[in-house]
């Protein structure tokens, strides 16, 4: 049963979340500020966290940003909530990490939906031993690795599925959507620009190791595509 980490301050809110994931199945754990969450998170290592943007003590963006900075917590998939709208509130949260992102209002069907979501992607499950390589760029996916030349490069869950979708297509170019619906699993209103975000942070990992940001091409007036042959 995999464990959720529900961190608002609203108390409604978490309350209304906690329901409807428990009812889908899920063990849910609950904070109401920054810290208490953090320690939740060292101690009861969720499997996912869905996080308010404002909290008390710590925000959801100094949150996201310690736990990516730890070897330990790295890869723990995190959901963001937040009543702000702002484009560049979300281009933030995605820059720093976080797998997905949820206005408020929201319909707590959704959120369940992009945890299951989120979680599918993130699954640690046995993959058959084999690996995509495209020039000096690989992907291990038996061991859920990125490489460049044998050097790792630090991708989330989705970064890692949306590379790896490329790299199973070296050369083509896919929509935004494309790359939402095939690499991600769902559909939403709207993230077809979370996606440039998403793949800003893939160039900027992949060029730290190579000096090459340019490695996924822009395809202007449709989308991305992934330099290369496939060898």
């Amino acid at each position: 049963m995999p464990r959720i980490l529900v961190v608002d301050d609203d108390k409604k809110i978490v309350r209304l979340v906690r329901s409807y994931l428990e009812q889908a199945g899920y063990d849910v754990l609950t904070a109401y500020d920054g810290e208490t969450a953090l320690h939740a998170i060292r101690r009861d290592r969720p499997d996912l966290v869905v996080l308010d943007l404002m909290l008390p003590d710590r925000d959801g963006w100094d949150i996201t940003r310690l736990v990516r900075s730890d070897p330990a917590l790295a890869k723990l998939p995190i959901i963001m909530l937040t009543a702000r709208v702002e484009d560049t509130d979300r281009i933030i949260g995605l820059e720093l990490g976080a797998d997905d992102y949820i206005p408020k209002p929201f319909n707590p069907r959704e959120v369940v939906a992009r945890v299951r979501a989120v979680l599918r992607r993130a699954a640690d499950t046995p993959l058959p031993p084999r690996a995509l390589q495209v020039g000096g760029l690989k992907l291990d996916l038996e061991r859920h690795l990125a490489l460049w030349q044998e050097t790792p490069l630090d991708l989330t869950p989705t970064e890692f599925d949306l590379l790896k979708l490329l790299m199973e297509h070296p050369g083509r170019a896919f929509t935004r959507g494309e790359l939402i619906e095939k690499g991600l699993g769902y559909h939403y209103e709207g993230m077809e620009r979370t996606i440039d975000t998403h793949i800003k942070n893939i160039r900027k990992k992949i060029g730290a190791a190579t000096d090459d940001p340019a490695y996924i091409e822009t395809v202007y007036g449709v989308g991305y595509r992934l330099r290369g042959e496939e060898r």
